[in-house]
């Protein structure tokens, strides 16, 4: 491994690494708590596009994590600001929820089913056909399609629920285009959680449960990565990839003493 500036601002996933199936991972409380006492800028990452930072904001504090809403950075987030670069004041036909719809309001973005620019599919607890069909019709209109996230399940207490990747997969069956994901593993969604921090990707750590989605896109964003082992990957899975994390750890709760460090 080349050697690293000390870490100076921390990216964290949500799901595996502070949350776990609907509780807070131990230590995540005081990892975050170290963070903030430090004044360490960090933002917690999630693909997730359903609710907005606030509410996600809402939802930690509830589970004991108290994490300021501008802290937190969405795959509905990314998307926004992504559109909005390439095509300022577009319009966009939108499958999902409060936070991407927030998101694109925010960033100035008509919402319609009239000739969009765009369709953009997010995750919804009720995917409706009605929707699918009329996305499918848009794009085969001439509708550029891109999706929040690949994730293709999400979790939920009755088990796993289609999500916007297998949702995206049936629109591509469909119309025969396929769309442009913006959440991880995408590297875009790391290098604009990086702006957002006015962070630099040589003094920046990257916390994920995922091989295949946090520590891929922390190593193609230039990153120092970080695999914890209380979310999907398992230490003896680690070795299966043509990439590695900077190191693994058991938790969060073994980065306290780091995130509490000046510089790192």
């Amino acid at each position: 491994m080349t050697e690293r500036k000390p870490i100076e601002y921390w990216l964290s996933d949500m799901d595996g690494v502070l949350v776990h199936e609907g509780s807070p991972v131990p230590g995540a409380a005081e990892f975050v708590e170290r963070l903030s006492a430090a004044g360490t800028p960090f933002l917690v990452l999630t693909n997730n596009s359903i609710y907005t930072r606030r509410d996600l904001s809402a939802r930690l504090a509830a589970l004991g994590l108290r994490v300021p809403a501008e802290s937190i950075w969405t795959s509905a987030l990314a998307t926004a600001r992504f559109l909005a670069d390439q095509r300022p004041q577009g319009t966009a036909y939108v499958i999902g929820e409060a936070g991407l719809t927030t998101a694109l309001h925010e960033a100035e973005f008509v919402l319609t089913d009239i000739d969009p620019d765009y369709v953009v599919l997010g995750e919804t607890r009720t995917y409706s056909f009605s929707q699918i069909t009329r996305a499918i019709r848009l794009i085969d209109g001439g509708a550029r399609f891109v999706a929040t996230n690949p994730d293709p399940v999400g979790p939920s207490p009755e088990g796993s629920l289609p999500a916007c990747g297998a949702v995206a997969a049936m629109i591509t069956r469909a119309t025969g285009v396929a769309p442009y994901f913006v959440g991880k593993p995408n590297p875009l969604m790391m290098r604009t959680a990086l702006n957002v921090l006015g962070a630099h990707s040589e003094s920046t750590a990257m916390v994920g449960d995922r091989m295949d989605t946090d520590i891929v896109a922390g190593v193609e964003a230039g990153l120092e990565t970080i695999l914890v082992l209380t979310g999907v990957t398992r230490a003896e899975e680690v070795e299966r990839f043509p990439y590695r994390p900077s190191r693994v750890v058991p938790s969060i709760a073994d980065l306290t003493d780091l995130a509490g460090l000046a510089g790192g």
